[in-house]
């Protein structure tokens, strides 16, 4: 395997897992505003800040490592995709600021009481943030980014007349809130709570089939956009096919309250084949028909330094979630409202 493909295949993981860990984030962030707006606050609401409150400080981890390692393994994606960034990066940097100042106001202010201004910033910013971030994929199929006397030129135009733009938009936000609610139901009933699990048991179903719909909108939308992609894409269906009965899977344990942990492993299988099936088809292209993998990789020293010391931060990280999980999110005692234990 050469040290192209070693290196986007431990980019994409690292944005796997932001996919993941900043999903169940931002959908949290949303559900715990539209609580307050429909009289289930007292309900669900607690639930929701006993996840965020531990959590929401290493989100965005994978994010950084990620961006540090595009440029790092391959510098002349920077030249295209630093001007493409330019708005919905910067917008996503705002938005991220915005979440940072709500969660220091929710722990740290003098004042116990949620303000419903700064609850609505907080949750419009779970469903901002991700349809930003998720023009890149849009973006990443060509037709959009071209190279005129040296300068890289983004339509705009192209960009929002696109239906592929908008479904991927849809899509990202909808799953947001599937993952999210998938998550919390599952954590709802590990921490015995039947009113909230109910409730969020409801958005979880609630928002299953929008994710589906929106999954085959922007598919047969890919088609018209870059059908050379698409075929790729039917050349390895079966990692599509199992993203699908893995949802399937998912959903019966939720409708049937069983199995909510496998259940929650089933999404995670469900995105995990759509993602690596998604990114294999894309191959060997970082920009449809413009930048690719092999285009100003980075010398073999950098590449394999960078390889060595990105699969030794996923060695660190994902012990350290885990970690977290253990001493927090799942203390037994933490999980009900009490203090996680000590020693």
């Amino acid at each position: 395997m050469s040290y192209e493909i070693v290196g986007i295949t431990v980019l994409w993981t690292f944005l796997f897992g932001y996919l993941i860990v900043a999903s169940i984030d931002f959908g949290a962030g949303f559900f715990s505003y539209y609580s307050v707006i429909t009289g289930h606050n007292n309900r669900i609401h607690h639930i929701i800040q006993r996840y965020l409150s531990p959590v929401w400080e290493v989100t965005n981890v994978f994010l950084i490592f990620f961006v540090v390692g595009l440029v790092g393994f391959f510098p002349v994606s920077a030249y295209f995709y630093g001007t493409a960034l330019l708005v919905p990066g910067s917008l996503a940097t705002v938005l991220l600021g915005l979440r940072g100042a709500y969660y220091a106001y929710n722990t740290y202010g003098s004042s116990k009481e949620d303000n419903k201004l700064y609850m609505a910033i907080y949750g419009a910013t779970g469903l901002l943030i991700p349809a930003a971030l998720s023009t890149v994929l849009a973006i990443s199929e060509g037709g959009i980014i071209r190279e005129e006397g040296g300068h890289v030129i983004l339509d705009w135009a192209e960009f929002f007349a696109s239906p592929y733009s908008w479904s991927v938009i849809v899509l990202a936000i909808v799953s947001v809130l599937y993952i999210s609610a998938m998550f919390l139901t599952y954590y709802s009933k590990q921490a015995g709570d039947r009113i909230a699990f109910e409730i969020l048991r409801g958005y979880a179903l609630m928002w299953s089939a929008p994710t589906i719909i929106a999954s085959v909108l922007a598919f047969f939308q890919l088609n018209r956009h870059n059908s050379e992609h698409f075929q790729n894409m039917l050349n390895i269906a079966w990692m599509f096919v199992a993203s699908f009965v893995c949802f399937l899977l998912a959903i019966y344990f939720v409708w049937r309250r069983r199995h909510l942990g496998w259940s929650f492993l089933l999404v995670m299988l469900q995105f995990g084949f759509a993602w690596y099936g998604y990114g294999r088809s894309h191959l060997p292209y970082i920009l449809f028909k413009q930048v690719s993998i092999y285009d100003g990789f980075t010398n073999e020293t950098m590449a394999v330094a960078l390889i060595v010391a990105f699969i030794a931060g996923l060695f660190i990280l994902i012990p350290s979630l885990v970690l977290l999980m253990r001493l927090f999110l799942f203390d037994a005692k933490y999980i009900r409202g009490g203090s996680p234990k000590k020693g």
